[in-house]
């Protein structure tokens, strides 16, 4: 019996059809084992040997145990997971754990295939070869890199910056992106600018026509700056009697872009599809398993050459012949960093146009159209200018059109771009010759100012992230994923907002880390590990040079005190959080000392056991505060009456609570209440009542028959069912969703819950003096509660069901009071010389990161 080992049941069914009766098929489940996340995994001072577990889950713990079994039983093991560095560290981590349970085949071997059709697995099975070491050793250098960097810098971040919860290598990066478009669109300082156009008119035919020359002078984009010289330039094209004097009329071809590759997916998914990079992913990965479309994680851009001519044979059968070019078209990368060991990202059959559904379906037909287009003929456009002038030759007026003369690929597919160029001018311009004199309709002049760059987008972050060369296409969704799960960005119409605990966390990693943040830095990371997975490098040289710098400067931090720390960062957040007044105070005015009259009232940065906020130096005088994120001004209150119902005519009132603002329509045991969200700009009554009326019921759900509802719940938006919560991307979606998304999201949320376990609080008690919510969970080893940065257990003797706000945050502040005097046996550690796997044993009882999840997640870079 031949044991044939992959990823996943789906791939393991699929391949075992096309093997036969003599081969068994198991999948791993993604990883079977990973690093355990404690201190010692990996130990620098012993070579840095790394210590492996089995993800400590009774599912894959069972599957372990299956492949162990089949494989005592087996004569040949024959390794098939994904051909990449994952790939083939699965496949690594699967023989390695079969060598320690003495169950290991005396012959081994591995295969890879692009496809998972019946040529290409039995092709592969014909060309078996060894594990690639380089490979291994590369995964292995960037698996012990990211645990280093996790597992040094996080525990510096848990006692120098309150509210911070981890950093990681490319998330910390990516992080650093959105935080620095952030400061960009603070300081922006908008330019008026003005444009004159005028409304033409030639045959019946409207067309616009653009001054860009006034009193003789060329005109840039800002050259009209006020609304003076924009009423004198509309009136002198007004009295002017244009003709025309220029008619040019170029042709303009347009090439097809190259498949897709991983990045390029995620990007146009995002732009066309409204998907995220990770529901990209999970759509591309079931597309992958069922045979429709080539493995989905590559860099490469080219297509094999037996899937050229399928393409080009499908062209030809929908098209007439001038749509399929005389040769092949070839296509290389010019992105940063990439690996072309795979093809682009392709359909296994052009034959076939459609494959899936729901999402999956729309996400196939756009790998199809891209892939058949890029095989297709140039597209011919031709571009019209047309130049006005009026008899003093001072003032000209411009009109430009475009028109498609021959679609070629444009007929199948169409790029998509973030920013619309202000030259882009699809419009058809009537047929006009020199001398023409077209009736003029009307003349504006209208008002415009300079916008700030626009924030990222999931798709533009991912295109900037790659052309850096930082990190890998196929971990961006899970460091995206990452940074919106640890509340250190937020979404808002499909963009990046910077959140508080994301600021203060890149200020602090740029002032105290200010390599490990670099683009550069982290770029080059990704170089020395492509060195050794092409075997030119070896990987613990890798982490040696890394560590020999890292590990002095983490110290260094740590030995810091954490007023040393708020005081640096008050001051390299100066600009950010006092900015100058327009009342002409200082900006670091007290308004409470003011008002009582107390002198040398200044506000800074302080640091406390529940995060960072602003406070006077006045204290405990003075008890002004307010929150990090509140830049130069008091907190600004909309309170009061909106409007009426009106459905009900009862008035709707605008308030602020406890827990932050709220709307309320009603008094007392009848009133209705709604949490304001965060993501909504716009508040308005409109926006109230919407939220007064949820939850939503979307519809029943067909299994159950149970209503789907979609609300804001405890943690956000989400839709909910039976007991079971899928997170919405905004509020706005709570008014949008359909029936078919919510189902998924909530099969999703299931699956993910049953992998983890839930991590819903038992209770909310209340919040703390700095606004964290201090919550009662279920835990491994009993209840505890926490704050999000300590976790308490609740003593045996006390019932957790009576447990008050007080008495939580009474045992959170004793758990938090034991870290410092901790922290001093630190000072046998610096002994490190000769040091063994024990030395590394205990630090600072503080919070670590929960596991990273199991199975078909694999590692993050």
């Amino acid at each position: 019996m031949q044991l044939v080992i992959v990823e996943s049941p789906a791939k393991a069914k699929t391949i075992e059809k096309y093997l036969g009766k003599d081969f068994k098929v198991l999948a791993s489940y993604g990883h079977v084992r990973d690093l355990p996340p404690k201190d010692g995994s990996v130990r620098p001072e012993e070579d840095f040997a790394m210590d492996w577990e089995v993800y400590n889950d009774q599912r894959n713990r069972a599957q372990v145990k299956a492949i162990a079994d089949a494989a005592k039983a087996a004569d040949h093991l024959i390794l098939a997971t994904d051909p990449d560095r994952e790939g083939e560290a699965i496949s690594w981590h699967v023989m390695d754990l079969l060598k320690k349970r003495k169950a290991l085949p005396s012959e081994v071997s591995r295969v890879t295939f692009n496809a998972i059709t019946k040529q290409a697995v039995t092709e592969a099975m014909k060309a078996p070869r060894e594990l690639d070491q380089d490979l291994i050793d590369a995964y292995l250098g960037r698996r012990a890199l990211d645990y280093l960097f996790g597992f040094t810098l996080s525990p510096v971040l848990w006692r120098k910056l309150p509210g911070a919860k981890s950093a990681g290598r490319v998330q910390s990066v990516a992080l650093r992106l959105i935080c620095e478009r952030e400061r960009e669109i603070e300081v922006f300082k908008p330019d008026e600018y003005w444009s004159v156009i005028a409304k033409m008119e030639q045959d019946g035919t409207a067309f616009d026509a653009r001054l860009v020359r006034f009193d003789g002078k060329k005109l840039e984009r800002l050259s009209i700056g006020d609304k003076g010289t924009a009423d004198a330039a509309k009136a002198a094209v007004e009295q002017g009697a244009f003709k025309v004097e220029e008619v040019e009329t170029k042709p303009v071809k347009r090439n097809p872009a190259p498949p897709f590759t991983t990045s390029t997916l995620q990007q146009e998914a995002a732009r066309k599809l409204g998907f995220s990079a990770s529901h990209t992913m999970r759509c591309a990965q079931s597309l992958y398993e069922a045979g429709a479309i080539t493995y989905m994680r590559t860099d490469g851009v080219q297509m094999d050459m037996s899937a050229i001519m399928a393409a080009r044979d499908a062209i030809a059968d929908r098209f007439s012949e001038e749509y399929r070019p005389e040769k092949p078209r070839f296509y290389s990368t010019k992105a940063k960093n990439a690996q072309e060991a795979h093809e682009a990202i392709r359909p296994t059959n052009f034959a076939k146009d459609r494959a899936g559904s729901g999402d999956e379906a729309k996400l196939y037909d756009l790998i199809f159209k891209r892939a058949m287009a890029s095989q297709m003929s140039t597209a011919q456009l031709e571009r019209t200018t047309v130049t006005l002038r009026e008899a003093t030759g001072k003032h000209e007026l411009r009109a430009t059109g475009q028109v498609v003369k021959f679609p070629g690929f444009l007929a199948v597919y169409s790029e998509s771009f973030d920013e619309k160029s202000e030259e882009d001018d699809d419009n058809l311009l009537p047929v006009m010759r020199k001398g023409d004199s077209p009736a003029k309709k009307a003349v504006e002049a209208t008002q415009h100012f300079t916008q700030p760059p626009p924030r990222f987008s999931e798709a533009s972050l991912v295109k900037r992230l790659e052309e850096l060369g930082i990190g890998r296409p196929s971990t961006y969704a899970s460091t995206i994923q990452t940074l919106r799960d640890r509340d250190y960005v937020r979404m808002e119409k499909n963009r990046f907002f910077a959140e508080d605990s994301g600021r203060l966390l890149t200020a602090f990693l740029e002032r105290f880390f200010p390599r490990y943040v670099a683009y550069d830095f982290t770029a080059g990371m990704e170089d020395e590990l492509d060195e050794v997975s092409g075997g030119r490098a070896q990987y613990k040289a890798l982490l040696e040079n890394f560590w020999r710098d890292f590990k002095p400067k983490s110290d260094e931090v740590m030995e810091r005190q954490p007023s040393e720390v708020t005081e640096v960062l008050d001051t390299f957040l100066e600009d950010f959080l006092f900015p100058e007044r327009e009342d002409g105070h200082k900006p670091r005015w007290c308004p409470l000392c003011a008002e009582q009259g107390r002198e040398g009232g200044e506000l800074h940065l302080r640091g406390g056991r529940y995060g960072a906020f602003i406070g006077c130096v006045n204290y405990p005088e003075c008890t002004f505060r307010r929150k990090f994120g509140q830049p130069g001004g008091e907190d600004g209150s909309n309170d009061g009456v909106m409007g009426e119902d009106p459905e009900t005519g009862q008035q709707v009132e605008r308030k602020t609570g406890r827990f932050g603002p709220y709307v309320q329509m009603g008094e007392g045991k009848e009133a209705k209440r709604a949490s304001i969200p965060k993501d909504i700009d716009d508040f308005d009554l409109e926006w109230a009542l919407k939220l007064l009326s949820l939850p939503r019921i979307v519809g029943q759900h067909p299994d159950t028959g149970k209503d789907i509802e979609a609300g804001l719940w405890r943690y956000g938006p989400a839709v909910r069912h039976d007991g079971t919560y899928g997170k919405l991307q905004n509020t706005g979606e709570i008014f949008e969703i359909g029936m078919n998304r919510a189902v998924d999201l909530l099969a999703q949320a299931a699956q993910k819950g049953a992998k983890r376990g839930s991590r819903e609080p038992l209770k909310v008690l209340g919040k703390t003096e700095a606004g964290d919510e201090v919550k009662l969970m279920d835990g491994r080893f009993g209840a505890y509660v926490t704050d999000g940065n300590v976790n308490a257990t609740i003593p045996k003797d006390k019932d957790q069901d009576a447990l008050t706000l007080e008495e939580a945050l009474t045992l959170i502040s004793e758990k938090a009071a034991k870290a410092p005097a901790k922290k001093k046996r630190k000072a046998p550690a610096k002994k490190k010389g000769a040091a063994s796997k024990g030395t590394a044993k205990k630090k600072a009882p503080a919070k670590k990161p929960a596991a990273k999840k199991s199975g078909n997640a694999k590692a993050e870079g």
